[in-house]
Protein backbone atom coordinates (compact mmCIF):
# COMPACT_ATOMS: atom_id res chain seq x y z
CA UNK A 1 0.00 0.00 0.00
CA UNK A 2 1.46 3.41 -1.00
CA UNK A 3 0.92 6.25 1.71
CA UNK A 4 0.86 9.80 -0.25
CA UNK A 5 3.42 12.64 1.24
CA UNK A 6 0.79 15.05 3.11
CA UNK A 7 0.44 18.46 1.29
CA UNK A 8 -0.93 21.91 2.33
CA UNK A 9 -4.36 22.24 0.70
CA UNK A 10 -4.78 18.68 -0.49
CA UNK A 11 -4.25 16.22 2.37
CA UNK A 12 -7.24 16.29 5.31
CA UNK A 13 -6.69 15.84 8.50
CA UNK A 14 -8.79 14.91 11.52
CA UNK A 15 -7.69 15.74 15.28
CA UNK A 16 -8.83 13.88 18.67
CA UNK A 17 -8.60 15.39 21.65
CA UNK A 18 -8.05 19.48 21.83
CA UNK A 19 -7.02 19.95 25.59
CA UNK A 20 -3.76 21.80 26.42
CA UNK A 21 -1.31 20.84 23.99
CA UNK A 22 -3.84 19.15 21.19
CA UNK A 23 -5.10 22.86 20.87
CA UNK A 24 -2.66 24.32 19.60
CA UNK A 25 -0.81 21.27 17.46
CA UNK A 26 -3.96 21.39 15.86
CA UNK A 27 -3.79 25.17 15.21
CA UNK A 28 -0.32 25.18 13.82
CA UNK A 29 -1.03 22.48 11.36
CA UNK A 30 -4.32 24.13 9.96
CA UNK A 31 -1.98 27.81 9.87
CA UNK A 32 -0.24 25.66 7.61
CA UNK A 33 -2.82 25.05 4.59
CA UNK A 34 -4.95 22.07 5.77
CA UNK A 35 -7.91 21.61 6.35
CA UNK A 36 -9.16 19.93 9.90
CA UNK A 37 -12.08 17.64 11.14
CA UNK A 38 -12.00 18.12 14.96
CA UNK A 39 -13.74 15.75 17.86
CA UNK A 40 -12.91 16.09 21.45
CA UNK A 41 -15.17 14.96 24.70
CA UNK A 42 -15.09 18.56 26.24
CA UNK A 43 -16.65 20.79 22.95
CA UNK A 44 -16.16 23.89 24.92
CA UNK A 45 -12.50 22.78 24.19
CA UNK A 46 -12.90 22.78 20.20
CA UNK A 47 -14.34 26.27 19.93
CA UNK A 48 -10.91 28.03 19.03
CA UNK A 49 -10.34 25.38 16.37
CA UNK A 50 -14.31 25.61 15.06
CA UNK A 51 -14.20 29.39 15.38
CA UNK A 52 -10.79 28.87 13.06
CA UNK A 53 -12.24 26.80 10.55
CA UNK A 54 -12.45 23.58 11.77
CA UNK A 55 -15.65 21.55 10.77
CA UNK A 56 -17.10 19.38 13.98
CA UNK A 57 -17.06 15.96 13.67
CA UNK A 58 -19.45 13.60 16.50
CA UNK A 59 -17.15 11.06 17.24
CA UNK A 60 -13.34 9.30 16.00
CA UNK A 61 -14.69 7.41 13.40
CA UNK A 62 -16.46 10.59 11.65
CA UNK A 63 -13.39 12.31 11.79
CA UNK A 64 -11.51 9.66 10.28
CA UNK A 65 -14.42 9.49 7.24
CA UNK A 66 -13.26 13.24 6.80
CA UNK A 67 -10.02 12.77 6.39
CA UNK A 68 -6.51 11.38 5.19
CA UNK A 69 -4.39 11.58 8.27
CA UNK A 70 -5.87 11.21 11.96
CA UNK A 71 -4.04 12.49 15.11
CA UNK A 72 -4.83 11.96 18.50
CA UNK A 73 -3.71 13.15 22.04
CA UNK A 74 -5.82 11.98 24.69
CA UNK A 75 -5.45 11.15 27.77
CA UNK A 76 -5.26 7.06 29.12
CA UNK A 77 -4.12 4.04 27.45
CA UNK A 78 -7.86 2.85 27.61
CA UNK A 79 -8.56 6.41 25.64
CA UNK A 80 -6.34 5.43 23.29
CA UNK A 81 -7.58 2.30 22.60
CA UNK A 82 -11.46 3.61 22.54
CA UNK A 83 -10.79 6.88 20.21
CA UNK A 84 -8.68 4.32 17.96
CA UNK A 85 -10.28 0.76 17.81
CA UNK A 86 -13.07 0.74 19.54
CA UNK A 87 -16.44 0.59 17.70
CA UNK A 88 -17.21 4.12 16.80
CA UNK A 89 -13.27 4.68 16.65
CA UNK A 90 -10.58 6.30 14.09
CA UNK A 91 -10.03 2.72 12.32
CA UNK A 92 -13.59 1.31 11.83
CA UNK A 93 -13.62 5.38 9.63
CA UNK A 94 -10.75 4.68 7.66
CA UNK A 95 -9.91 3.63 4.30
CA UNK A 96 -6.70 1.98 3.12
CA UNK A 97 -4.28 4.50 2.56
CA UNK A 98 -5.19 6.98 5.31
CA UNK A 99 -2.44 7.16 8.25
CA UNK A 100 -3.27 7.00 12.15
CA UNK A 101 -1.22 9.46 14.46
CA UNK A 102 -1.05 8.33 18.33
CA UNK A 103 0.52 11.42 19.57
CA UNK A 104 -0.28 10.60 23.58
CA UNK A 105 2.20 8.91 25.85
CA UNK A 106 0.79 5.19 25.75
CA UNK A 107 1.93 1.88 26.14
CA UNK A 108 4.28 0.36 23.59
CA UNK A 109 2.50 -2.67 23.47
CA UNK A 110 -0.70 -1.20 22.38
CA UNK A 111 1.01 0.65 19.75
CA UNK A 112 1.95 -2.37 18.28
CA UNK A 113 -1.69 -3.66 18.55
CA UNK A 114 -2.91 -0.11 16.48
CA UNK A 115 -0.28 -0.87 14.15
CA UNK A 116 -1.59 -4.56 13.66
CA UNK A 117 -5.07 -4.03 13.41
CA UNK A 118 -4.74 -0.92 10.90
CA UNK A 119 -2.00 -3.07 8.75
CA UNK A 120 -4.55 -5.53 8.05
CA UNK A 121 -6.86 -2.69 6.75
CA UNK A 122 -4.13 -1.11 4.41
CA UNK A 123 -4.29 1.93 7.08
CA UNK A 124 -1.02 3.02 8.22
CA UNK A 125 -0.20 4.25 12.27
CA UNK A 126 2.08 5.83 13.66
CA UNK A 127 2.98 6.25 17.36
CA UNK A 128 4.65 9.79 17.90
CA UNK A 129 4.40 10.73 21.78
CA UNK A 130 5.73 14.25 22.59
CA UNK A 131 7.84 16.07 24.98
CA UNK A 132 8.15 19.89 25.45
CA UNK A 133 4.62 20.87 27.29
CA UNK A 134 2.25 23.63 26.76
CA UNK A 135 4.76 25.74 25.86
CA UNK A 136 6.39 23.68 23.18
CA UNK A 137 2.98 22.93 21.77
CA UNK A 138 1.87 26.92 21.90
CA UNK A 139 5.45 27.88 19.74
CA UNK A 140 5.61 24.41 17.59
CA UNK A 141 8.89 23.19 19.21
CA UNK A 142 8.10 19.77 20.51
CA UNK A 143 10.56 17.05 20.25
CA UNK A 144 8.55 14.28 18.45
CA UNK A 145 9.58 10.75 18.91
CA UNK A 146 8.08 8.30 15.88
CA UNK A 147 7.61 4.67 16.08
CA UNK A 148 6.45 3.23 12.43
CA UNK A 149 6.71 2.09 8.98
CA UNK A 150 9.83 4.70 7.40
CA UNK A 151 7.40 4.98 4.35
CA UNK A 152 4.50 6.02 6.62
CA UNK A 153 6.72 8.39 8.79
CA UNK A 154 8.10 10.68 5.51
CA UNK A 155 4.56 10.51 4.15
CA UNK A 156 3.31 12.36 7.55
CA UNK A 157 6.86 13.77 8.68
CA UNK A 158 5.57 17.53 6.85
CA UNK A 159 3.17 17.37 9.42
CA UNK A 160 4.80 16.37 12.21
CA UNK A 161 7.54 19.10 11.33
CA UNK A 162 4.33 21.97 11.15
CA UNK A 163 4.43 20.72 15.47
CA UNK A 164 8.15 20.20 16.04
CA UNK A 165 11.17 21.07 16.06
CA UNK A 166 13.17 17.77 16.58
CA UNK A 167 11.53 14.57 14.92
CA UNK A 168 13.27 11.43 14.98
CA UNK A 169 12.13 8.16 13.70
CA UNK A 170 13.40 5.62 16.40
CA UNK A 171 12.20 2.51 14.76
CA UNK A 172 9.07 0.04 14.18
CA UNK A 173 5.99 0.52 15.86
CA UNK A 174 6.22 1.03 19.44
CA UNK A 175 9.64 2.47 19.51
CA UNK A 176 8.51 6.07 19.68
CA UNK A 177 6.30 5.15 22.84
CA UNK A 178 9.51 3.39 24.96
CA UNK A 179 12.06 6.31 23.78
CA UNK A 180 9.04 8.56 25.56
CA UNK A 181 9.44 6.33 28.29
CA UNK A 182 13.25 6.93 28.36
CA UNK A 183 11.83 10.72 28.74
CA UNK A 184 9.64 10.49 31.02
CA UNK A 185 12.25 8.64 33.35
CA UNK A 186 14.86 11.64 32.78
CA UNK A 187 12.49 13.34 33.84
CA UNK A 188 10.96 11.81 37.11
CA UNK A 189 14.29 11.77 39.16
CA UNK A 190 15.40 15.28 37.86
CA UNK A 191 11.88 17.19 38.85
CA UNK A 192 13.15 15.48 42.51
CA UNK A 193 16.54 17.16 42.02
CA UNK A 194 15.07 20.73 40.92
CA UNK A 195 12.30 20.91 43.51
CA UNK A 196 14.61 20.00 46.46
CA UNK A 197 16.91 22.54 45.33
CA UNK A 198 15.12 25.14 45.43
CA UNK A 199 13.59 23.67 49.05
CA UNK A 200 16.79 23.84 49.87
CA UNK A 201 17.89 27.42 48.85
CA UNK A 202 14.64 28.83 50.12
CA UNK A 203 14.87 27.09 53.46
CA UNK A 204 18.31 28.90 53.25
CA UNK A 205 17.00 32.05 52.65
CA UNK A 206 18.70 32.76 49.37
CA UNK A 207 16.97 35.18 46.67
CA UNK A 208 15.69 31.71 44.49
CA UNK A 209 15.68 34.19 41.37
CA UNK A 210 19.41 35.16 41.87
CA UNK A 211 19.95 31.80 42.54
CA UNK A 212 18.83 30.72 39.01
CA UNK A 213 21.14 33.21 37.48
CA UNK A 214 23.83 31.23 38.91
CA UNK A 215 23.20 27.94 38.21
CA UNK A 216 20.43 27.93 35.59
CA UNK A 217 23.74 28.08 33.14
CA UNK A 218 25.82 25.68 34.76
CA UNK A 219 26.29 22.27 34.57
CA UNK A 220 22.95 21.35 36.81
CA UNK A 221 21.13 23.48 34.37
CA UNK A 222 18.08 21.22 33.02
CA UNK A 223 14.96 21.99 30.76
CA UNK A 224 13.16 21.94 34.12
CA UNK A 225 14.92 24.09 35.89
CA UNK A 226 15.20 26.64 33.52
CA UNK A 227 11.11 26.29 32.59
CA UNK A 228 9.22 25.64 35.99
CA UNK A 229 11.82 26.61 38.47
CA UNK A 230 10.15 30.24 37.99
CA UNK A 231 6.92 28.73 38.35
CA UNK A 232 7.31 27.17 41.02
CA UNK A 233 8.99 30.35 42.38
CA UNK A 234 5.95 32.17 41.63
CA UNK A 235 3.73 29.92 42.93
CA UNK A 236 2.26 29.15 39.61
CA UNK A 237 1.41 25.64 39.30
CA UNK A 238 -0.91 25.43 36.75
CA UNK A 239 -0.33 22.46 34.71
CA UNK A 240 1.47 21.95 31.56
CA UNK A 241 1.66 18.49 32.13
CA UNK A 242 -1.00 17.26 34.66
CA UNK A 243 0.65 15.51 37.83
CA UNK A 244 -2.32 12.23 36.67
CA UNK A 245 -0.80 11.78 33.19
CA UNK A 246 2.77 11.81 34.66
CA UNK A 247 1.92 8.80 37.10
CA UNK A 248 0.38 7.26 34.41
CA UNK A 249 3.29 7.66 32.62
CA UNK A 250 5.44 6.14 35.47
CA UNK A 251 3.11 3.42 35.73
CA UNK A 252 3.49 2.74 32.14
CA UNK A 253 7.96 2.78 32.51
CA UNK A 254 7.59 0.61 35.81
CA UNK A 255 5.50 -1.90 33.73
CA UNK A 256 7.73 -2.20 30.79
CA UNK A 257 11.05 -2.16 33.35
CA UNK A 258 9.56 -5.57 35.44
CA UNK A 259 8.90 -7.12 31.94
CA UNK A 260 12.72 -6.42 31.50
CA UNK A 261 13.59 -7.61 34.51
CA UNK A 262 14.96 -3.94 34.83
CA UNK A 263 15.48 -2.25 38.92
CA UNK A 264 14.91 1.45 38.49
CA UNK A 265 14.76 2.91 42.63
CA UNK A 266 15.04 5.99 41.32
CA UNK A 267 11.67 5.97 38.88
CA UNK A 268 9.86 4.26 41.80
CA UNK A 269 10.59 6.83 44.20
CA UNK A 270 9.70 9.82 42.16
CA UNK A 271 6.48 7.52 41.09
CA UNK A 272 5.33 7.12 45.07
CA UNK A 273 6.42 11.02 45.96
CA UNK A 274 3.55 11.88 42.65
CA UNK A 275 1.60 9.21 44.39
CA UNK A 276 1.83 11.18 47.49
CA UNK A 277 1.41 14.40 45.33
CA UNK A 278 -2.02 13.18 44.22
CA UNK A 279 -2.92 12.00 47.16
CA UNK A 280 -2.89 15.74 48.73
CA UNK A 281 -5.04 16.72 45.87
CA UNK A 282 -2.87 17.97 43.27
CA UNK A 283 -3.52 15.53 40.45
CA UNK A 284 -4.61 18.35 38.18
CA UNK A 285 -1.59 20.75 38.47
CA UNK A 286 1.22 20.13 36.64
CA UNK A 287 4.41 18.25 37.67
CA UNK A 288 6.34 20.96 39.19
CA UNK A 289 3.24 20.91 42.03
CA UNK A 290 6.00 18.24 43.31
CA UNK A 291 7.04 21.00 45.32
CA UNK A 292 4.15 21.06 47.35
CA UNK A 293 4.58 17.47 48.51
CA UNK A 294 7.74 17.90 49.23
CA UNK A 295 7.17 21.72 51.50
CA UNK A 296 4.68 19.57 53.65
CA UNK A 297 7.00 16.65 54.16
CA UNK A 298 9.04 18.76 55.64
CA UNK A 299 6.95 21.31 57.54
CA UNK A 300 6.93 23.85 55.22
CA UNK A 301 4.05 25.97 54.73
CA UNK A 302 4.01 29.00 51.99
Amino acid sequence: MAFSKAEPGKTRIGWIGTGVMGRWMCHHLMSKGYSAAVYTRSPEKAKPLLEAGAAWADSPRAVAERADVVFAIVGFPADVREVFLGPQGALAGSKAGNVLVDMTTSEPSLAREIYTAAKAKGVGSVDAPVSGGDVGAKEARLSIMVGGDAEVVEAVRPLLECMGKTIVHQGPAGAGQHTKMVNQILIATNMIGVCEALLYGYKAGLDLKTVLQSVGGGAAASWSLNNLGPRIMDRNFEPGFFVEHFIKDMGIALEEAKRMNLSLPGLALANQLYLAVQAQGYSKKGTHALMLALEQLSGIKR
